[in-house]
């Protein structure tokens, strides 16, 4: 029998291997045909190959009478297999394959002593970039910037998880004709501004919304801060200076944000680029595919009526210039495979435009499954429970750092009102306040299909009940607290324990240990499925598969844990090396999706 030795396939990919090989010697006059694999209903998993064989050999040969007989050659030249217990046939033919027990305890076995790490998929890719959070300098990050911020965030984390080197991108918006205006308005309000310094400008949004103000009602100040733009561009010293100053400023109030989620980012916004757009533009034009039109220069696109303009009629830049070069400088500095742009759904239009330019300039292949590619991660909006766009209730837009801290201390009044503060230190109440709240606003978020909008409710995403973050980590608290109260060493019971799954008794069995039997085996089955939900996640860029995953684990160790009982009983060793290996299992979830666990509540 041949024994298992890949350990960083997942268990899809390794059935896969299998059913080529049966595919391979069932139809070997036909070119290789790529196994179709799903879970099974009545079996752990299903190949479902047969009838679409059968399409491909029908009147070519004798030697089957449909897919069901299809179905039972493959399944007979399916390679012995320490993973498989046993197969079956049903229907038109699908192969139904049940794990073996043992397989599967000795996996989690392996996953325990040898780290999380071994259960990371391979993609297939080995450099991804990924474009996110991008909030404009000189404003406030609100919650609009939520979605794009924890989202892209925890795609970064699971590729990373899938040993895939991430270049975490920050395209701030920083440069562009908003800074003429408010360096003029720093000029005009404090002459002194370079001693000043950092008090000169004060609250940044306040300082922001006086300059427009200014802007719009002020022609001679509109014509100043016109006449700014240019030189701040044209790399005037004081003028460069003055707009370091604004940018620094506004970055540290973006790091008070990031530092709440433990976000990590590179920034490289608009200005980086800006020196690089006249070599693209000059590429692109050598390739004829730059026109003139109305005097700006544009690229006509088959099948878009609008042109996408790359230079402005006035000379200008504008977004198509700067993401084309930073697309270009992506690929051919980079190296990039794979560039993810994390991005509101209003702005769909403009990146299918600036993608289909990349092909047209030979930057991308036409055949989107094919790498170097790009992806739009396109999201919905953050509603009220209005819903509409969540506002305050005088309508000003949501400060997320605000948001944030009220999650926060919502959660340490309910600490305090179960008497946490009596039991717990006062620094211990903090952290365990802010891992609650700040995860609970990021599940409520990635749980949903990024692609629809959802509705912000504090009262949903802080109940301890359903589909949450704070319910997770209650469980996961649980777990914690049945192996410390087990008294074990967890760490050496890794080393010398062994996990069982079946009974290994010839004696009938009652209908409570059938059962205690099928939950335990059922939670373990789930368990070695992490990596190919960890897989199917980031190739789909859907966090929301992994949520569903957690949330279901949650739902299996709560049933075994029902029926199962782990400390004390005749299978304690067994039962707490699996509440270990949830817990594990768990605890990477939690991280892949930014969250950051808590062992009581």
């Amino acid at each position: 029998m041949a024994e298992d030795n890949n350990e960083e396939a997942t268990v899809k990919q390794k059935l896969s291997k299998l059913f080529e090989t049966s595919l391979k010697l069932t139809l070997p006059d036909e070119p290789p045909i790529k196994p179709e694999l799903a879970k099974g209903k009545f079996a752990d998993y299903q190949c479902n190959n047969a009838m679409d064989c059968w399409k491909k050999v029908q009147g070519k040969t004798t030697e089957f009478q449909g897919p069901p007989s299809l179905g039972q050659a493959i399944k007979n030249n399916l390679p012995e297999s320490e993973m498989i217990e046993s197969c079956s046939v049903a229907g038109p033919g699908f192969v139904n394959v049940t794990l073996s027990d043992r397989w599967i305890a000795k996996n989690i076995q392996k996953m325990l002593q040898k780290g999380i790490g071994i259960w990371a998929p391979k993609l297939g890719v080995s450099r991804v970039v990924v474009d996110f959070s991008s909030p404009n300098i000189a404003k406030e990050m609100h919650v609009g910037h939520l979605r794009s911020t924890i989202i892209g965030d925890t795609i970064a984390r699971m590729l990373e998880y899938s040993n895939v080197e991430v270049l975490r991108r920050n395209h701030v918006g920083d440069w562009g004709t908003q800074f003429g205006m408010l360096i003029e308005y720093l000029f005009e309000m404090f002459p002194d501004w370079e001693n000043a310094g950092e008090q000169a400008i004060g609250d940044l949004q306040a300082f922001y919304k006086a300059s427009k103000l200014k802007f719009d009602d002020d022609p001679d100040f509109k014509e100043k801060a016109q006449e700014a733009v240019v030189l701040l561009q044209g790399g005037d010293e004081k003028y460069r200076k003055a707009w370091s100053t604004i940018c620094e400023i506004s970055r540290q109030e973006f790091d008070k944000v990031y530092k709440r989620l433990g976000v990590s980012l590179e920034e490289k916004g608009e200005s980086f680029y800006n020196p690089y757009i006249p070599k693209v533009v000059e590429l692109l034009n050598n390739q004829g595919l730059v026109v003139i039109n109305k005097g700006a220069r544009v690229i006509f696109l088959e099948g878009v009526k609008i042109p996408l303009i790359i230079v402005k009629s006035n000379g200008g830049y504008n977004y198509a210039s700067t993401d084309l070069t930073a697309l270009w400088y992506r690929l051919n500095e980079e190296k990039a495979e794979w560039i993810v742009y994390v991005a509101g759904d209003t702005q769909n239009d403009h990146f299918k435009m600036f993608f289909t330019a990349a092909k047209c300039a030979g930057w991308l292949p036409a055949d989107k499954n094919l790498y170097p590619k790009t992806s739009h991660l396109k999201f919905g909006q953050v509603l009220g429970e209005d819903g509409k766009p969540f506002k305050t209730r005088s309508g000003v837009v949501v400060r997320l750092v605000d948001l944030l801290d009220e999650a926060k201390t919502r959660c340490k009044n309910e600490l305090v009102e179960r008497g946490r503060a009596e039991e717990w230190t006062a620094e211990e109440l903090e952290q365990i306040a802010e891992a609650i709240g700040y995860g609970a606003v990021k599940y409520a978020d990635l749980k949903n299909n990024r692609e629809t909008k959802y509705t912000f409710s504090f009262d949903q995403m802080l109940n301890d009940k359903g589909d949450t973050a704070v319910y997770l980590q209650y469980a996961h608290a649980r777990i914690c607290s049945i192996i410390r109260k087990s008294g074990k060493d967890i760490e050496e019971l890794k080393k010398t324990g062994i996990i069982v799954l079946d009974h290994g008794e010839e004696r009938a069995l009652d209908d409570a240990e059938e059962r205690a039997l099928a939950l335990q085996r059922t939670l373990a089955l789930h368990l070695i499925q992490f990596a190919e939900v960890v897989e199917e996640a980031c190739l789909k860029l859907l966090p929301s598969i992994l949520c569903e995953y957690l949330y279901n684990l949650s739902e299996h160790f709560t049933k075994f844990y029902s029926v199962c009982r782990v400390v004390g009983s005749p299978e304690e060793t067994s039962r707490l090396l699996l509440c270990e290996a949830t817990a594990v299992v768990m605890r990477q979830c939690f991280h892949l999706l930014g969250i950051v666990p808590v062992y009581k509540i």
